[in-house]
């Protein structure tokens, strides 16, 4: 289980070179994985208007993505060297294309400071793995969200393939750290990140896990080959509550947090 105090140090050092990493060390591929969650949550029809929760935001790599199909985007993370990335990332997005509202936060994701039953879905991208509590970020993911809503997780996983797999080992255990720790100067980081993959749950247990809280129509979808997973489920339909006018009415006024808006 991550230790929040180590976890927390360790992404606010590697900061600013998490954007340029990300998109170097996935060759891109990460902005695609990015696309096809959000598809998750719309379930193919149009963000306009919905209103969506990502925790474990980091620097605002989804949100933004969601705010750019016109949804109304609250994000939330536990460092703050990393959120305070994203609304720079936001104010330069608006300035090229019409995008949703967003508001970012510091805050914790196994205690949203957020009102209960009111997003249409929450997303959380290579980052649940990171808490030290993965059940209870669930949990709280699926509280906000309105009945019939979604919550799904985008994360990294181990491809079946004998070979392929062996490829992706290598590469993962022996050419992304030495690449990441060069570039972002913190080697311990980029092998924390194989080490907390490979002992990450299977897909069908992560899924379980899922089920276990009450989601339904839970399911998983493998992406390139298996190197990610993306994993959803629907909040169980209940009476339903109003949706709100805006991003920040989701914002718990009484709970403790820190709001860092574009």
């Amino acid at each position: 289980m991550p230790d929040p105090t180590a976890v927390r140090s360790m992404f606010a050092r590697i900061s600013g070179t998490y954007d340029l990493l990300n998109r170097g060390l996935s060759m891109g591929v990460d902005q695609r994985w990015r696309r096809a969650a959000l598809g998750l949550v719309s379930r193919g029809e149009s963000l306009a208007g919905q209103t969506i929760v990502d925790v474990c935001t980091g620097t605002g790599d989804l949100a933004l993505l969601a705010a750019r199909a016109g949804a109304q985007v609250v994000g939330l993370d536990f460092t703050r060297e990393m959120v305070a990335h994203a609304p720079r990332k936001a104010i330069k997005q608006a300035r090229k294309t019409t995008t949703g509202p967003s508001v970012f936060l510091h805050g914790d994701a196994q205690a949203l400071p957020l009102a209960s039953n009111q997003a249409h879905g929450a997303t959380v991208a290579f980052g649940i793995r990171n808490t030290s509590d993965r059940i209870q970020t669930l949990r709280e993911m699926a509280r906000v969200v309105k009945p019939g809503g979604r919550v799904v997780v985008l994360e990294f996983s181990t491809p079946r393939s004998r070979f392929f797999g062996a490829l992706y080992r290598g590469y993962f255990t022996r050419v992304l750290p030495r690449v990441g720790g060069m570039v972002s100067g913190d080697k311990d980081a980029y092998s924390y990140l194989p080490r907390t993959v490979l002992a990450w749950p299977s897909p069908d247990e992560f899924q379980a896990e899922f089920e276990s809280l009450g989601l339904v129509a839970c399911g998983h979808q493998r992406l390139t080959g298996g190197i990610a997973c993306l994993h959803y489920g629907t909040v169980a339909e209940t009476p339903s509550v109003a949706a709100p006018e805006a991003a920040a009415s989701l914002v718990d006024s009484s709970a403790s947090k820190e709001v860092l808006c574009p």
